[in-house]
This record gives structure tokens, sequence and C-alpha cells, in this order.
């Protein structure tokens, strides 16, 4: 359950009203909530006004696309053309063409928009997300568009319209990992507050793993006993053998490698990099006993679909439990016990906030200081 990211929905919304309108761009790894950002947009603008589609989930072939587009619309549609390019054209007819009620302007919000590419595959579709891209460039309609793919988006959108705004979607602040974690009257103790900065930092910002951190918390809570705020037991539960945040990381993991080419050498790499992140290509060659050039290509297809990064000519996992993961489920055999106690403990420990001294809690509680001592400790105290 996320919290509503409000800037982030007025700055997408003063965008499409910008005369001329602008097209967001929303981009952000597995989990960080573009789907529900669209979501809160549509209900903004408002339903009859605009359109939400799952493109991932509807690009199978042009026709079946388009009979899908036109069932779940509240335009008004055209007849459906025979064919793979007409009917292609027909779905970039009706988003730029159509309309809302009075003549207005309509929205469509697509989710997932690079999944157009799909089509590729079929005769006279060979540039499909260039074609869609000028398109909707050149429209009177308004468009929002996500994407999981970062890199992919980036270099489709060099030197295209001035229309495109690329919006990297943000992580969560330790302030809507409090709100989410719902500890009801203890909201604003400082009990509550540091096991938010705990979730926070394991989690990395990112919403899915919050919410999951945060839900566990609750099961451990109502289930009572010693460290219900255990906040480095409950990923260790939701790392393990069936746990959620395993099968989230699985299924992310296996996604991205399926988009990328050379399946094997990149799960080789990945496990390189599980065992020692800041690697150099050199190094990363030598373990993987293959020559630097070709090293270099498998890398920049891991880059391409953002499983890995390189700062200062290193590289290293995008998204660090993503790395925990690897390093506990890409062997031979399960984990057992010891192994998600060992790794889970190797990634929160450095991540862990740093519990405030009693003195300092007391001092920012008030406690039985005078002004001058409160003064004192705020000038000191290390957050």
């Amino acid at each position: 359950m996320l919290t509503p990211r409000s800037t982030l929905t007025r700055r997408i919304t003063a965008a499409l009203d910008a005369t001329p309108s602008r097209i967001p761009v929303l981009l952000g790894g597995c989990g960080t909530g573009r789907s529900t950002l669209l979501q809160q947009v549509r209900e903004r603008v408002g339903r009859s006004a605009a359109q939400y589609i799952d493109v991932e989930r509807t690009a199978t072939t042009p026709e079946r696309f388009l009979k899908a587009l036109y069932a779940a619309s509240s335009f008004a549609s055209a007849a459906q053309p025979p064919g793979a390019r007409a009917a292609f054209d027909a779905a970039m007819a009706f988003f730029t063409g159509v309309r809302a009620a009075g003549n207005a302007p309509a929205t469509f919000l697509l989710d997932e928009f690079l999944e157009l590419r799909t089509f590729e595959s079929f005769p006279g579709l060979r540039r499909v997300l260039h074609d869609f891209i000028d398109g909707i460039g050149d429209s009177g309609n308004r468009f929002v568009l996500s994407s999981r793919y970062t890199a992919r988006t980036l270099r489709l959108l060099k030197e295209r319209s001035g229309r495109f705004e690329v919006i990297h979607v943000p992580p969560l602040t330790a302030e809507d990992t409090l709100d989410m974690l719902g500890l009801g009257d203890d909201q604003g103790s400082h009990d509550a507050e540091f096991t938010a900065r705990t979730v926070h930092a394991l989690a990395d910002g990112r919403p899915v793993y919050v919410e999951a951190l945060a839900s566990e918390l609750r099961h451990m809570r109502e289930r009572g006993g010693p460290g219900a705020d255990d906040a480095v037991s409950a990923l260790a539960g939701l790392m393990g053998p069936g746990g959620r945040l395993a099968h989230h990381c699985n299924s992310c993991y296996e996604l991205r490698l399926h988009r990328a080419r050379g399946y094997g050498a990149l799960k080789a790499i990945l496990e390189i990099l599980a065992d020692e992140e800041s690697l150099t290509l050199t190094e990363i060659s030598q373990r993987l006993q293959r020559t630097p050039g070709s090293t270099k290509d498998y890398l920049s297809w891991l880059e391409d679909v953002d499983l890995v990064v390189s700062r200062q000519k290193r590289y290293s996992y995008t998204d660090p439990l993503l790395r925990v993961w690897v390093r506990l489920h890409c062997r031979p055999m399960p984990p057992t016990d010891e192994d998600l106690a060992r790794e889970v403990h190797r990634y929160a420990l450095p991540r862990l906030p740093q519990q405030p001294e009693p003195a300092q809690v007391l001092a920012s509680a008030g406690g039985a200081a005078g002004e001058d001592d409160r003064k004192g400790w705020g000038i000191i105290e290390i957050d």
C-alpha cells in the first residue's frame, strides 16, 4: 500500500496541463511504484478523459492489441482493420486523433510502453517504437509513459521532441516509510522513527521492499514475543526460500535477463559481482576467463537492462537487495538458516542507522532539561 506521492503526481499533471502539454516519461526499476502513480494520475484527470493501458500485458499481436485498446476505452473507436500494419496504424490514429467529451484532449497512460517493440517481429513494423514516439510527439492529445528500462528509454528519446520530460521516480523518504509502517500511537516516538529509518535503509527506499518489510513487521507484532520490531529478522524471513522478497527478486532477475542478450554469460557476471562489487572491466574479464572485448559487450548488455551500473569504471548492482538474493539463491542448494542470517546481516549492518544515545533522546524530547540545555544538545546531536 503505497503512500501518495503527491509531489510527483503534481509534477506530472503540471506537465500535462502545460501549453503545449509535455509528455512525462516515468522511469524506475521493479517495484518503484510507477504503475501506482499512473493510476493516481488517471483518477486525478478523470476516468472519462483518461485511459490507462498496461502495454506489457496486451502487446501480443497488433490486431489483438487494438481490439483490447478499443474494448477498454471510454472513447469512441473505429472499425478494426485486417493486417498487422493496418492495426498498428489504427492504434496510432486512435492515440493521436481521438478526443474526450467536449472535444477536449484525451489522456493516455501507457505502462511499460517499450513493450510495443513486440510488434517489430511482424512484417512492415520494423520501427514501431520510433514511429510511436514520433506520432505522439506531434499529437494534440496528452500522454504519460512509463518503463522499468532506464537506459533503453533514454537512448530511444535521445534527440527526440522537446515535449518529452523524463522523470526518474525517486525513492521513498524515511517519513514515507514511517507512514507505511502504521505504528499507530507510537508514530511519533523515537523507537518508531528508528524502526522507520532502519526499514528505509534496508529497503533502499524502494516501495515494494518497504511495503513487504512493513507487512512482515505487522505480522511479527501480531504474533508477539521478543524481537517483534526486528527489521533485520523480518528481512531474513522475506529473503528465504518461498519468501515474498525472494520471489520478487527472482522475477526481476529473470525478467531483465530474458530481455538482454548472452543469458548464460550475464548470469556468470552477476555471480562475480555478487561475490565482490566495484570491479573493473579487466578484473571481471579475468574472473570470467573471457577477453576484455567480449566482457565489455556483456557488461553493456547488463547496463542496457539496468541490472548493473558503472561508476568511475567500476561495476556494481543497481539494486543492492538483488545482489543479496543472487548470493543466497544462485547456488546448487537452497540457503540454510545460517546462510540467511549471515548474508542478511552482512547486507544490513553497514546500513543500519545509529540508535540515539539516551541523553540525546531525553534532550530532544524535552525531559527535565532547561531551554539552554536543549539548545546545546541540538548543536552537537548526530542523526
